[in-house]
């Protein structure tokens, strides 16, 4: 066995370019699977970190209250004993949060948009300041009622600064207009798609602005010790909030800015919670990590038939080469199962060397962009929900691309390999190269 590698090792360093040439391209395989696994990686990881920070919790237990059958707001009333049944039901609850939800006309003196409003406690909420980079303003002045935080996008088509004032206006649950002006107090830096979306308030501003209740808010967001809790969760607040009394609607994997329509066309008034999860509230930006990683698949299946096109033919042209060495080991006493097992360690030697030479070119390259803080258009900012590239390489996801490219390279190295076993040694001897 250590002589079959050995021979493996010289027949490789006896043809230096042709060794390089394909030890390269699986190197390069290697490396642009990483890249692209870490890059669809660090989307998918910033993704949930800023969605489930700044949008929705790993649970939601929000709702709409409907005053006419047509007219519904995104409200959840009685919050106090609510809260006290979930910390009861959920054991597996880390921490709970509640954000105001709603829907205003955002007027400056020069420009208006229609955003999503997002109601916050500030001071309670020191994940919301980490998900958040902050380009003018403070985050601690979002404690101030009559308050506002944009972003730097909302900003510039409203034409405000820190200090301007707006006015939001929106309909109350009862279908009347209701105004409130409030202050910039924090510009924020894009976070993709959301930053076209949301704005944030203080709670107190939010509720005064549909005259809501202190009672009353927009969900509840459960943030759990473990994520892969979350259906388990969901199922079993879906089953006992019925029992104990609450009215729930029927899951709909949307976010809650989606189903006004839909909830308006039924005929029910009075409250209905909605419970969610996390990737139901942003499924309408999951497109792009589905897309990423549908495209590394496709691309890994192109890239892997090419390579193994080429470990084939690199073999072929090798047996071709050594065919009276292989007539003369045969002589010599040499089994078939040996000559191919030759042959496959070469090629696994080759793979191994191209395959752990492009992983560390790969992780290279994500730790190097990482380091550089790339900032993007603002239309890749839409998909990856951030400014800056973010590669977020996996060691398993490393190890696992090494052995599949290695493990297929190296497989199809048999086909030539048994081939080459089942020559002659008389007329493998005897061949003229």
């Amino acid at each position: 066995m250590f002589q079959l590698l050995l021979i493996a090792l010289r027949n490789l360093g006896s043809h230096k370019r042709r060794t390089l040439l394909l030890g390269g391209a699986i190197a390069g395989v290697t490396a642009l699977l990483v890249i692209l696994m870490g890059l669809a990686n660090g989307i998918q990881t910033t993704t949930v970190e800023t969605a489930t920070t700044l949008m929705t919790g790993h649970v939601n237990v929000a709702g709409f209250y409907k005053v006419t059958a047509g007219q519904s707001a995104p409200v959840v009333t009685a919050v106090p004993p609510l809260q006290k049944q979930l910390l009861q039901e959920v054991p597996e609850l880390d921490y709970m949060v509640q954000r105001g939800r709603g829907y205003s006309k955002v007027v400056s003196d020069t420009r208006s948009m229609d955003l999503v409003l997002g109601g916050i406690d500030v001071k309670n909420e020191t994940g919301f300041r980490r998900a958040l980079i902050l380009r003018e303003g403070r985050m601690e002045d979002l404690e101030q009622p009559n308050t506002l935080l944009l972003f730097e996008e909302q900003a510039k088509k409203l034409e405000v600064k820190v200090g301007d004032t707006v006015t939001l206006s929106s309909p109350t649950m009862r279908g009347t207009s209701n105004t409130v002006d409030v202050r910039v107090a924090a510009i924020a830096a894009n976070v993709g798609m959301l930053s076209s979306v949301f704005c944030y308030l203080p709670n107190s501003t939010l509720r005064a602005l549909y005259q809501m209740r202190d009672d009353a808010t927009g969900a509840l967001h459960l943030y759990l010790k473990d994520t892969a809790d979350v259906p388990a969760v969901q199922a079993r607040l879906m089953k006992r909030l019925p029992e104990l009394g609450y009215k729930v609607l029927d899951h709909n994997p949307n976010p809650f800015f989606m189903k006004f329509e839909s909830v308006n066309r039924e005929a029910w008034t009075g409250q209905r919670l909605d419970i969610t999860n996390w990737e139901d509230e942003i499924s309408f930006i999951t497109w792009s990590v589905k897309a990423l990683n549908g495209l590394t698949v496709g691309l890994l299946a192109l890239l892997l038939v090419i390579i193994s096109v080429g470990v084939m033919n690199t073999l072929w042209i090798a047996i071709r080469e050594r065919t009276r060495e292989i007539g003369t080991l045969r002589a010599i006493g040499m089994q078939r199962g040996w000559v191919v097992l030759m042959f496959f360690l070469e090629a696994l030697l080759l793979a191994l060397f191209g395959t752990l030479s492009g992983a560390l070119l790969g992780l290279a390259v994500c730790l190097g962009l990482n380091a550089a803080h790339v900032t993007m258009p603002m239309a890749v900012q839409v998909i990856i929900m951030s400014e800056q590239l973010r590669f977020a390489v996996s060691p398993l996801a490393v190890a696992g691309s090494v052995f599949i490219i290695t493990l297929c390279t190296t497989l199809v190295s048999l086909i030539p390999s048994f081939l080459a076993a089942r020559m002659k040694p008389v007329t493998a001897m005897h061949h003229i190269g």
